[in-house]
């Protein structure tokens, strides 16, 4: 627990450290995208030198008998997909926005009214959500993220719309569906065990997370149908 309580000690200190230079990079949409993703590869890095955990990245079986170790021709990064991704920590987060190039989240618009810190996720292209309004807020939001999208941007969801514990398995939201079905997008399921080495409450543990890229879905796959796929290899 010792290890835990220094690396939030640590992590917490990175964080202030960072605020500046985050700042100065609200000037260039370009230098804050890098700021924040230098940000994040850090992040990567405290975890990996102080919490003992590394990371793996498995993509889809190319063939019947082997994964390759980059993306094949099952996987698009290049924006004309809706990764949807398992959501268990901090850590998957800072994975998906160091390994997919000009990615961005729907998040709820409160994280972008955190000072400096919400500024620069903005910036960089966040897409923020009034859950409170509901369906209303809908075809809003998807007139904002297609025109991301249509800028050569790739869009990250997590459709369970919260952090999960290893074991539990929640419904999707159905935000997902009307975004695939409304820009007929392919759906990309993401599945990942990092809440066994860092939960969202409680001690780290030592190991390899991963998170594992699943084949992709038809913009008309069932809400189901991409539960069992993000799930397949989650814990």
């Amino acid at each position: 627990m010792l290890k835990t309580l220094f690396f939030k000690l640590v992590l917490g200190l990175w964080f202030v450290a960072w605020a500046p230079i985050m700042l100065v990079g609200l000037v260039s949409k370009r230098l804050n995208r890098f700021i924040v993703t230098t940000n994040a590869r850090g992040v990567l890095m405290l975890a990996r030198y102080i919490g003992g955990i590394k990371y793996d990245i498995h993509w889809p079986a190319n063939e019947e008998n082997g994964v390759p170790a980059k993306p094949n021709g099952n996987v698009r990064l290049d924006g004309k997909s809706i990764i949807a991704a398992k959501h268990m920590s901090i850590m998957e987060v800072a994975i998906l926005e160091t390994n997919i190039p000009n990615s961005f989240f729907i998040v709820k618009r409160e994280l972008l009214w955190i000072p400096i810190y919400g500024w620069a996720f903005w910036r960089m292209g966040l897409q923020p959500v009034n859950r409170a309004r509901g369906a209303t807020n809908m075809k809003k939001l998807t007139d904002a993220v297609a025109k991301k999208i249509m800028d050569g941007m790739v869009l990250i969801i997590f459709p369970e719309g919260t952090r999960v514990k290893p074991g539990m398995r929640i419904p999707l939201k159905r935000g997902l569906l009307f975004l695939a079905e409304s820009l007929k997008l392919p759906i990309l399921p993401v599945g990942t065990d990092t809440g066994l080495y860092w939960p969202k409450r409680g001690r780290m543990h030592r190991g390899t997370a991963n998170v594992y890229f699943e084949p992709e879905l038809p913009c008309t796959a069932t809400l189901d149908e991409i539960s069992d796929a993000i799930n397949r290899h989650s814990a």
